[in-house]
């Protein structure tokens, strides 16, 4: 088999379950074998836990205040009212991440077709 072989069509896709899927599936079942032996309250779990949720925090600051792409042509105010409503609504919907996400994106589409 040549270098040039490798142009096939399902080759890509091979690509993508070789070097994507497998490392990152042998890692979550390792976490999973491992994290049950870990109590939640300690130390190092409770400091990961806050550099997750720091970074986190800081891309979605970076999207609101920076945008790049279709994103940038949404007024600042109303990209920080969506995003700010849509906390709300996280914080009152008993966490529910994808109801927070529909309402941000709800009120980011009628600003933009309301201006």
């Amino acid at each position: 088999m040549t270098f040039d072989a490798l142009d096939a069509a399902w080759w890509p896709y091979a690509f993508i379950v070789l070097a994507a899927a497998l490392p990152t599936y042998s890692w979550r079942a390792l976490g999973v074998v491992l994290g049950g032996r870990l109590d939640e309250r300690s130390e190092i779990l409770v400091f990961a836990r806050a550099v997750a949720t720091a970074l986190v925090a800081g891309v979605v600051a970076k999207l609101v205040l920076y945008p790049s792409g279709a994103a940038a042509d949404f007024p600042l105010a109303l990209r920080l009212a969506a995003c700010i409503c849509g906390m709300a609504v996280w914080a009152f919907t008993g966490r529910r991440t994808i109801v927070a996400v529909l309402v941000t994106e709800a009120i980011l589409l009628t600003g933009q077709a309301l201006s």
